[in-house]
């Protein structure tokens, strides 16, 4: 059997079914009820997890960011105090953790800094996500890799050495690699995912894909071609407010998502050639030699 990693009961590798993770992110701006919401899509849909992001603004805005003012659903404001605004405390996450659990979907989140895995660590999550950003934070992914927890792994605006550099420092046990281009959204030709099967050659790691792409089909093609993890940004509505929701995925298509990826698994057979009963008809009528 393949390497493979466990995430709240649920085995994660080359040998088992897609994992399909709903990114909610910041999706939410801000607001519980949408983040309730998006977790039932998520869930009705089939998705196996919901994922959002943990920031401490303070640490996370660079400082020649901090005063730049821009338009928000708030008014115009800081980035900085924007960047609290989609942010949700212990309590709101507490909530988070009581629906998903009522529901019986798993959650987790991306952490950008030590204080947001603090953070993650006082409400017990299950699991931890690495953004694409975080890649080269070595710090960081020291300090997630001491919680014990299963990882995940973006690797989005690297190189191969940056790669190779970011596995090194994390090691290969408890963890999934991610292929994807770190583009919103992504034009067909840059989702090069023939980097899949040469990550699943590199890395005894399992591998998956995180897309960010307009529509559904590459998500299926990446199973097609060895993902054992998908990972799409799910939104309400792809008009809301938000850098995220253009290349997000509505919950009609959420649901289309899930059936395609599972029929592609269903298609993608054992390899080995038979001849099948639903044939047989055919054979005994068309054949003549």
């Amino acid at each position: 059997m393949s390497n493979h990693i466990e995430i709240n009961g649920k085995k994660i590798g080359h040998d088992f079914p897609a994992y399909i993770i709903g990114e909610i992110g910041i999706n939410h701006n801000g607001d519980l009820d949408i983040a309730r919401r998006l977790i039932a899509a998520a869930h009705d849909a089939g998705m196996d997890a919901v994922k959002f992001q943990k920031r401490t603004p303070l640490l996370c805005v660079p400082e020649e960011q901090k005063n730049q003012m821009r338009e928000t659903p708030w008014g115009y404001i800081t980035y900085l105090d924007y960047r609290y605004k989609v942010e949700f405390d212990k309590e709101q996450y507490l909530e988070i953790d009581r629906y998903c659990r009522e529901l019986g979907i798993t959650w987790f989140a991306s952490v950008w800094d030590v204080e947001a895995v603090d953070f993650m660590e006082d409400l017990n999550t299950c699991a931890y996500k690495v953004a694409s950003a975080s890649l080269t934070d070595h710090a960081l992914l020291t300090k997630i890799r001491a919680t014990g927890k299963p990882v995940i792994l973006s690797t989005g605006m690297s190189t191969m050495e940056e790669i190779r550099a970011a596995v090194q420092a994390i090691g290969q046990e408890n963890l999934v690699i991610l292929h994807t281009t770190s583009s919103y959204p992504c034009p067909p030709e840059e989702l090069n995912l023939r980097m899949i099967p040469n990550l699943r050659a590199e890395f005894t790691a399992p591998i998956g894909y995180s897309g960010h792409e307009v529509g559904l089909v590459p998500s299926a093609v990446a199973v097609a071609m060895g993902a054992c993890v998908v990972e799409r940004h799910i939104t309400l509505d792809r008009a809301l407010w938000g850098s995220d929701q253009a290349a997000s995925v509505e919950p009609q298509g959420v649901r289309t998502l899930v059936k395609y990826i599972r029929v592609t698994e269903q298609a993608l057979g054992d390899g080995i050639k038979h001849v099948y009963d639903s044939e047989l008809p055919s054979l005994h009528k068309l054949r003549r030699i």
